[in-house]
């Protein structure tokens, strides 16, 4: 590894590319030379209000330039970014900027109620900064000399917090020698400085915020997407010409099922990478259709700092890998122990802030990252995942993998999106309930005759529920943990 530091890349690159864009968002746009001044004012003024090394400064708002500026700041004098789901309640939100001890919290116009009501409730004092005016002139009176931070490579840098889709919110804590681990994959994804990569990712998701470390390690262009409208999305692909982008797969199903979408121009598409939950076959085969770009399909988690695990272009033309997630970046180590993937190498985490005891849990004495998913490897090293271990069900002693059934179900003509849970039953503990939002009109009994034909009897779903739609994270993942509840 180089050694390379989150402050270096942005003065690097201003020295470089002083002019070059570095981020778009609507009809903004952020050269380099920018982002390095502007992140020096605000590093400056953090420093002014009393934050030092180790300090957490807080962001609360949909992707805008301002928490990239954020991440340089805190890289240039040793502190941390915590970006936060705007999508939370004030009440898990003050939990998390409690957890975090965050002083200083920087928020959107649109979410400065409820910024206020959590500087209200949470134990330390928080110091809430507005994005606009305040932000503005809170820049404007700070110094724009470098205050000269690196930080070590095992400090952290950035501590996202898991998503919650299993639990209570963790922070993970992000090191500048993650983050350079995370840029490994540049070439393969065809990052170069003349790449113009776009993200629809919320910021506090790795997706997003890690996508766009990966174009600033280039001095490439990263557009920000703040709030996704599938026909905009193409718009801007096919009109901004550009070259990289990360989905999830319900994303790349909504992209899809534009009308007309795979008439338009996405020749400038180098790469499309997607992840973070699985992908059915009838998807997938739609976005190659679609934007005839190499598809990558990544696999892994806030803990890796990004991808992987990998399934090349390659892989994509094998039917039989379709379902596979890959095989390791080669700086990465798997293994499948008891049904669970576990991972070592320097993308995993250094460990979660203020949890010593999940920590344990999570990473081995010697490096293995326990994944908490469930999977298994063909006899060619391929990874398949199964499910999260949690989201298993087991009915009348069988174990069935929700992602089994809602490919089976994908595969109608009339279904749009699918989710598979198990719920109580007296007879066999659980019974599989399937969820789902159709494209088109068909019964439920026209869906378990379809799913009959593709499934073993004890995997077929005892009920279909016929739904508008599904609850979703700001990444794409399906809640299930909320399905479950309310079912």
């Amino acid at each position: 590894m180089s050694d390379l530091r989150v402050a270096d890349v942005i003065r690097g690159m201003a020295a470089e590319r002083p002019e070059a864009v570095a981020i778009r968002h609507r009809e903004r746009a952020l050269t380099y030379a920018e982002l390095d001044e502007r992140s020096n004012r605000l590093a400056n003024a953090l420093l002014a209000a009393g934050a030092g090394a180790g300090s957490r400064i807080a962001h609360l708002d949909r992707s805008a330039p301002e928490v990239v500026e954020l991440l340089a700041a805190a890289a240039k004098l040793g502190g941390v970014a915590v970006p936060l789901n705007w999508r939370l309640a004030a009440p898990e939100l003050g939990a998390i900027v409690t957890d975090a001890a965050a002083p200083f919290l920087i928020a959107g116009p649109e979410f400065m109620d409820v910024a206020r009501s959590v500087a209200d409730a949470v134990p330390q004092p928080l110091t809430v900064v507005g994005v606009g005016e305040e932000y503005e002139a809170w820049l404007a009176a700070s110094d724009d000399v470098d205050p000269g931070g690196r930080g070590e490579p095992d400090d952290p840098v950035l501590q996202m917090y898991t998503s919650g889709t299993t639990g209570v919110p963790k922070g993970v804590l992000t090191t500048h020698r993650n983050l350079e681990a995370a840029t490994f994959n540049v070439p393969t994804w065809s990052f170069d400085p003349d790449s113009v990569s776009l993200t629809p990712l919320p910021m506090f998701h790795v997706g997003g915020i890690g996508w766009t470390y990966l174009g600033l390690s280039q001095g490439a262009t990263t557009i920000l997407v703040s709030e996704f409208d599938a026909a905009g999305v193409l718009d801007q692909l096919e009109s901004e010409r550009v070259t990289n982008a990360v989905f999830v797969p319900t994303i790349l199903q909504l992209l899809t099922s534009v009308p007309g979408a795979a008439e338009r121009d996405f020749s400038a598409l180098r790469s499309i990478a997607y992840g973070a939950s699985p992908i059915t076959t009838p998807v997938l085969k739609a976005a190659l259709r679609t934007f005839d770009c190499e598809l990558y399909g990544v696999y892994g988690l806030t803990e890796t700092t990004g991808g992987v695990v990998l399934l090349s272009p390659e892989d994509h033309q094998r039917e039989e890998l379709l379902r596979a997630a890959g095989k390791p970046c080669p700086w990465m180590e798997l293994q499948v122990v008891d049904g669970e993937v576990w991972l070592r190498g320097p993308n995993v985490m250094a460990g979660y802030a203020n949890r010593p005891a999940e920590t344990a849990a999570a990473l081995t004495a010697d490096g293995w990252l326990r994944t908490g998913d469930g999977g298994y490897l063909d006899a060619d090293g391929y990874l398949f995942l199964t499910d999260r271990i949690k989201d298993m069900i087991v009915t009348g002693g069988e174990n069935v993998y929700p992602i089994e059934v809602e490919e089976a179900l994908a595969h109608h003509p009339a279904v749009q999106e699918v989710a598979v849970i198990g719920v109580p039953d007296p007879r066999w503990g659980e019974t599989v309930k399937a969820l789902v939002v159709l494209r088109k009109e068909a019964s439920e009994e026209d869906l378990i005759g379809f799913a009959r034909e593709r499934l073993a009897g004890y995997k077929l779903p005892r009920s279909i529920e016929l739904v508008e739609d599904l609850p979703h994270t700001p990444s794409g993942k399906v809640l299930k943990h909320e399905l479950r509840a309310r079912y």
